[in-house]
């Protein structure tokens, strides 16, 4: 079985608009996806970004206003019309609880997808302990030993450890995706990906 290595954040634009289409790859091709949440910002400062509140206004408005709008257009994804209120808050508990649930032997895939929707389409807040419980009883997981775990000292290094990985490999953001160590920066990949399941490509990565 080919494994998707996924490095994202759980507040991720892209990553949400692109999350169904993932797990539509994955069950035609009987794959499974590897969940790496990460923290994002010290990962795009180490790839030589900007961080976001430096960019300037005109790239702010393509890249994370009307990019998105199309993106969601194209990939109909639904969105709120303005930038989630709670879109600043710490991604340590949202990412953590992925973690938990990952450590806890659950299938994460449709957990992942419920938190960014939730985030994206209903202006949830991801860091919000009962939000979260709710997303997971609605995918039929019991929240209460994720909570429990998610914020302890095991599950945050994993957490650290998977940003100072996503930085190690080169990862540019959120999305990204990983098919035998041959990275695919971002949602609009996502059909390069599935047919690196099929067919690699020649090359190799990083060069």
């Amino acid at each position: 079985m080919t494994d998707i290595e996924y490095f994202y954040s759980t507040h991720s634009a892209y990553a949400y608009i692109g999350s169904k289409l993932l797990m539509e790859i994955v069950n035609r091709n009987e794959c499974r996806i590897i969940h790496k949440p990460i923290d994002l910002n010290p990962v795009v400062e180490a790839s030589s970004g900007q961080p976001f509140g430096h960019r300037s206004d005109a790239h702010r408005a393509y890249f994370f206003n009307r990019e998105i709008e199309r993106w969601a257009e194209h990939r109909e994804a639904s969105l709120i019309n303005h930038r989630p209120t709670w879109h600043d808050e710490p991604l340590t508990l949202p990412n953590g609880f992925v973690i938990a649930a990952v450590e806890n032997g659950h299938n994460a895939d449709q957990l992942v997808h419920e938190i960014l929707k939730a985030h994206w389409l209903d202006d949830a807040n991801h860091n919000d302990p009962e939000t979260l419980s709710a997303i997971a009883h609605s995918v039929g997981i019991d929240p209460a030993p994720l909570l429990k775990i998610a914020m302890s000292d095991e599950i945050q290094a994993i957490h650290q450890t998977n940003t100072e990985e996503a930085i190690r490999r080169s990862v540019f953001g959120s999305p990204t995706y990983f098919i035998d160590g041959d990275m695919f920066y971002g949602q609009d990949h996502l059909e390069l990906v599935e047919r690196a399941l099929d067919k690699p490509y020649q090359g190799s990565w990083p060069k």
